[in-house]
């Protein structure tokens, strides 16, 4: 039953990894057949060639631009250009004043104008808004005139004309004045739409639209720029007990001490107001991008450690939008495209060739060693490397279509040294399998417990590999990145062809007569293995001498390896010992020798 039992599980495991590959094969004759993928996988800058943008800076208020802030500019640039899936751009400054951008392949108009678009991001309280009424047409559904009818019903506000008292906040209603409720009255937020200024005056309030749903909004003074945004994320939200909802939000996270305690401040302002009523606008902030408004939301909480949770009837689409749009937005320069040209490839087609070459090489003498080294059982490395070289490549083009990686030749030469890795794990896996056989076990039971004992190496060999590549991944950027990351993909790709394929196929060929039997060129002959089976048959055993003679044989090659591995120091002192190990013995042979002759007399 047992046998019969890892032999189903077996063909079940080749069954599985023969459903992946042709699941992967068919995704990418879909994208073919479309039109929108190809069987050879996009290649990076360094390979095809590519764009070339130069972009002359231009920051609100200022004739000159900092240093600084062109670095901060190219940082910037390179997230917004990796954020929307182009892969090994290249980006740089040049004579401290322009900003270069080349990247593979031609870049979309998304591309482009997210590349130079201005990313001027604050925060403003909103003092009024054009919320529709309860039982409202839904946003996406709405036309035109749902969408106007919902101005008319907005909330009525009575101007200041003549304010008494300079306003106390940001939410003071004293920012209203009557030129400001003129103005208000005369934007229209959907078609025609008002064209509002994408910078306004940060001390002052302003017109805003949300161009998605057509709301218009009175908004108050910046209260929080953007440049104190850290970071932003987005996920499923977590409720009160710590259980994952099925609802979107989006994670928001500002410096300190700036961002935080001017957070903590008008979060307590807006949440009084929404505790008083939650439909007053003024317990709302608007996050503002370029004059546009991207998200309104309502003050629930007071905000005290700069870490807040944005919600609302967001997917995950929307949601990962607003997240990019906080994380890439704050950033108070535009740029303009001076110029724009076609570059051609940087090493070209002949250095791609000669890096396959060399791994071309690198994988004849993996196979050649294979063969030489296990015979017949060298064709199962073979396979495996042929399947994970396979799932590698596949992935690659996939990852293309679906993410516009591109390949470059350092990424080329992570998989030729991937190559020599991948071996390594069929290598300790087989000599574990040859110790069990050298110990007198059949080839089935050599395989299981040798796979016992592979795994566990094997798998924390692959989880450095991975821990090496990530981190190289995270804290590189350029071609590094990807070396990194062919790097942990083929470590991942290892790892499936290792249990789904190279231990399966090793079970079955264990139950055939060939390996079974132990055949000369099979690999896993017992007596060219050295191996003194424990039943000899005729009711024969291996004998104690015989055992002892193997368990010796086995500790003078692991006593011989740990010599050489000695110090020169660990040297000395274990000759000291043995120099006095042999005094102690000479002493007592001549005790005994004295007393053996006073016996005599």
């Amino acid at each position: 039953m047992a046998r019969t039992g890892a032999t189903s599980v077996a063909r079940r495991s080749l069954l599985w990894l023969a459903a992946l590959i042709i699941v992967c094969i068919l995704a990418v004759s879909g994208g073919v057949l479309s039109g929108a993928a190809s069987w050879m996988p996009k290649l990076g800058l360094d390979l095809e060639g590519g764009t070339e943008m130069i972009l002359a800076p231009q920051i609100e208020g200022a004739n000159s631009i900092s240093s600084e802030q062109l670095d901060q500019a190219v940082s910037i640039i390179r997230q917004r250009v990796d954020g929307s899936g182009v892969s090994e751009a290249q980006i740089a400054t040049e004579g401290g004043r322009n900003v270069v951008v080349q990247m593979p392949g031609k870049p979309t108009d998304e591309v482009r104008n997210l590349i130079k678009a201005s990313a001027n991001m604050n925060f403003r309280p909103v003092l009024v808004s054009s919320n529709a009424p309860a039982g409202a047409v839904p946003v996406a559904q709405r036309t035109p005139a749902d969408k106007l009818s919902a101005f008319v019903t907005s909330n009525v506000v009575t101007p200041n004309t003549d304010p008494t008292a300079p306003p106390a906040n940001g939410s003071d209603s004293n920012w209203i004045t009557a030129p400001i409720m003129a103005e208000y009255e005369q934007t229209s937020c959907v078609a025609p739409i008002t064209e509002l200024p994408a910078n306004s005056d940060p001390a002052k309030p302003t017109i805003a639209c949300e161009s998605d749903s057509g709301v218009k909004y009175i908004l108050g003074p910046v209260e929080i720029p953007g440049k104190w945004i850290n970071t932003a994320s987005y996920g499923l939200k977590s409720g009160a007990q710590g259980v994952t909802t099925n609802e979107w939000s989006v994670n928001l996270t500002l410096n300190k001490p700036e961002g935080s305690n001017a957070f903590k401040a008008v979060t307590q302002r807006l949440f009084a107001k929404y505790t008083a009523n939650p439909n007053d606008p003024q317990a709302r902030f608007a996050i503002v991008l370029d004059g546009n408004v991207i998200s309104a939301p309502a003050s629930q909480a007071v905000i005290t450690d700069g870490q807040s949770s944005i919600t609302g009837s967001f997917t995950e689409t929307s949601a990962k939008a607003l997240s990019d749009q906080l994380k890439f937005g704050a950033l108070p320069i535009s740029f303009t495209i001076q110029s724009e040209q076609q570059i051609s490839a940087t090493l070209g087609l002949q250095q791609l060739e000669m890096g396959l070459l060399a791994g071309l090489i690198g994988l004849g003498l993996v196979v050649i060693y294979s063969l030489f080294q296990y015979r017949a059982l060298g064709f199962v490395t073979i396979l495996s490397l042929v399947i994970a070289g396979g799932l590698t490549y596949l992935a690659i083009v996939l990852l293309g279509w679906g993410q516009n990686y591109r390949l470059s030749l350092a990424g080329v030469a992570g998989i030729i040294v991937s190559i020599g890795q991948t071996a390594d794990s069929f290598i300790v896996y087989f000599e574990r399998v040859r110790d069990e056989l050298r110990d007198g076990r059949g080839l089935v039971a050599a395989v299981d417990n040798g796979w016992m004992r592979a795994k566990r190496t094997i798998l924390a060999s692959k989880a450095v590999n991975i821990l090496a590549s990530l981190v190289l991944y995270f804290v590189s950027v350029g071609n590094v990145k990807g070396f990194a990351f062919t790097l942990g993909l083929t470590a991942v790709a290892d790892l499936i062809v290792v249990f789904m394929f190279t231990h399966p196929t090793l079970l079955l060929l264990a139950r055939t007569r060939f390996f079974g039997e132990g055949h000369h060129f099979s690999g896993l002959d017992p007596v060219q293995l050295g191996a003194v089976p424990l039943y000899r048959g005729a009711g024969r055993f291996r004998t104690p001498e015989e055992s002892l003679a193997l368990a010796k044989g086995k500790n003078a090659r692991a006593s011989g390896e740990a010599e050489r591995r000695q110090t020169i120091a660990e040297r000395r002192l274990a000759a000291k010992e043995a120099e006095m190990a042999g005094s102690r013995s000479s002493g007592s042979s001549k005790k005994d020798s004295s007393g053996d002759s006073k016996e005599s007399n």
